[in-house]
């Protein structure tokens, strides 16, 4: 065999080689099989007061961690209850109008549809969430928690708005991943917000910033590509009793962070 066949048969191996890597799965050693990744819009105004904010959209997005595709998908727009008007600062934010929220549902009604929809993930696809209580069995079950960009979303706007209305949440929402804290330990920098950690891998935004569905998605495909880089997704925030006490709704027990009072707005672009 002449030198350069040689070389070029070695040039199409490492081709074929790099082609293999690109295709390959995220990662074969994470936690959990799946990650249902939420990012809520909510009521807000362009002035500080100390008006409670409400959920208006709610969308949620099944990541196979094996993959990196996102294989299912849930979402409704909200209707706020307590400032049922929404200011033209929130619509210019978030895009989302006044027709829209009156033509979508009450949030004790969201909160039942979107039990159903996990249930129909643990029938139809072996999804288990396990606690405290319940540990995942079986080869046929694939674990799975939430995750969302910073603790906002679960420890502080779910989590107030469902005391102040005296709503069931759903008790698997009570831990959760931060990506936020997540992507500052494992690159050691700190993002500027969603679209900054997305700009510092190289990865372009997809679809309106402050959309609740499209960020939940870009959310997503960053933590997709984290774990392409090797991060493994652990829980980082719990609202379980730990010891018989209570855990504060955004202390992580390893950091003794204090909790953040649930009228900030902005905890997610920082």
């Amino acid at each position: 065999m002449t030198t350069k066949k040689l070389a070029k048969e070695l040039g199409l191996l490492r081709q074929r080689s790099k082609s293999s890597v690109s295709k390959k799965s995220v990662v074969s050693n994470q936690i959990f099989s799946y990650l249902i990744v939420i990012d809520f819009e909510s009521t807000c105004w362009r002035e500080k007061n100390n008006r409670s904010q409400e959920i208006i959209e709610f969308p949620a997005v099944l990541l196979n961690t094996s993959t990196g595709e996102m294989e299912s998908e849930f979402h409704t727009y909200v209707q706020p209850q307590e400032h049922p008007i929404l200011s033209d600062f929130c619509t210019e934010l978030t895009g989302i109008t006044q027709m829209q929220v009156e033509a979508g549902i009450p949030l004790q009604i969201c909160l039942s549809r979107f039990s159903r929809w996990l249930q129909n993930l643990q029938l139809e696809m072996g999804v288990a969430f396990a606690n405290k209580d319940q540990r995942c069995s079986g080869p046929s079950q694939k674990l799975c928690t939430f995750l969302t960009w910073s603790d906002w979303d679960l420890g502080v706007c779910l989590q107030y708005e469902c005391k102040r209305k005296q709503l069931h949440k759903p008790d698997v929402l009570n831990s959760w991943i931060d990506l936020r804290s997540t992507y500052r330990l494992f690159y050691n920098r700190k993002p500027k917000g969603l679209n900054g950690a997305l700009q510092d891998l190289g990865i372009q935004f997809s679809g309106r910033e402050h959309s609740g569905l499209d960020d939940a998605r870009n959310t997503a495909q960053l933590a997709a590509r984290m774990m392409r880089d090797g991060c493994i997704m652990k829980v980082t925030r719990s609202l379980e009793r730990v010891s018989g006490q209570p855990m504060s709704p955004l202390t992580n027990p390893n950091s003794g962070n204090p909790s953040i009072p649930h009228h900030l707005p902005n905890l997610k672009a920082l």
